[in-house]
């Protein structure tokens, strides 16, 4: 009995450690996928912040590209200085001086070049330039009235630009009802006299500073063929009244020798130097 006790106490023993110990726990089910029915609304409906400043950020730069229409200016539409700048600058020759410097450059050759082949050239070649002209004194006189032509040209340029920037950058703007005498002068609000003043400064004044580097080279180039033209006429001048014996005529002094070339009948005796 003792011993059968002993075996049913140990047995008891086991069983209590086998129900002790907890069987694994099954690895845990993925989780499902989300998808649009589980999201919340408000993630679709509210962007987010990056593409709300480029929509606000687009929207400036085109409202700033694009200004409103100026209801209460009292001005013309062809006298507002925003209007003449666009006119200018689709004209010619004013375009010229606001685009590309190569094809500027090329322009102004080719006026001068037209200039001195068709009109300067005949004008110095069969004009009453004098006798005595050589080839190389008409060419330059050709092409300095082509040089004289393409400064006329630039200056024209200057003067219009600079009436355009001038309006852009004032304050007040000067304009005329219907005529001469009925002379008005109205004052640009804030948002019209920034807009007229940054465009004066980054486009108008950039042009101007090119025209005036061209009218500084024209001059300097003007100076120089016509600097060459008196140099050569003058030496022309020096070797004709060179005559044959040696001696030299001077303009407005009588000479007997030319004289007697000129009327030898008025000399048949001897003549006043024997």
């Amino acid at each position: 009995m003792e011993e059968r006790s002993k075996r049913e106490k140990s047995l008891g023993i086991h069983m209590a450690l086998l129900l002790s110990i907890k069987p694994p726990s099954p690895p845990p089910s993925p989780s499902p996928p989300l998808t649009s029915s589980l999201l919340p609304h408000t993630t679709f409906n509210k962007p987010p912040k990056s593409h709300q400043h480029q929509t606000r950020r687009f929207s400036f730069s085109y409202s700033s590209r694009n200004p409103p229409p100026e209801t209460d200016c009292p001005v013309p539409p062809e006298q507002q200085p925003i209007n003449e700048y666009q006119s200018l600058s689709t004209s010619s020759p004013f375009s010229w001086a606001s685009g590309d410097f190569v094809e500027y450059c090329s322009r102004l050759l080719v006026t001068g070049a037209g200039f001195a082949l068709f009109v300067g050239l005949p004008v110095s070649w069969y004009g009453s330039v004098g006798v005595g002209w050589e080839p190389i004194q008409r060419i330059l006189g050709a092409v300095s009235s082509g040089i004289f032509a393409v400064t006329l040209a630039v200056v024209r340029m200057y003067l219009g630009w600079a009436y355009v920037g001038n309006r852009l950058l004032s304050a007040t703007v000067e304009y005329e009802e219907t005529g001469w005498y009925d002379g008005q002068i109205w004052v640009k609000t804030a948002e019209v006299l920034a807009r007229d003043r940054l465009l004066g400064s980054f486009t108008v004044k950039p042009v101007l500073n090119r025209l005036k580097n061209t009218l500084v080279t024209l001059a300097l180039s003007l100076f120089m063929f016509i600097v060459l033209l008196i140099n050569t006429e003058g030496t022309q001048k020096e070797a004709n009244i060179t005559t044959s014996g040696g001696e030299r005529a001077v303009a407005g002094v009588y000479n007997d020798e030319s004289a007697r070339s000129f009327e030898p009948e008025a000399f048949c005796g001897p003549s006043l130097a024997d």
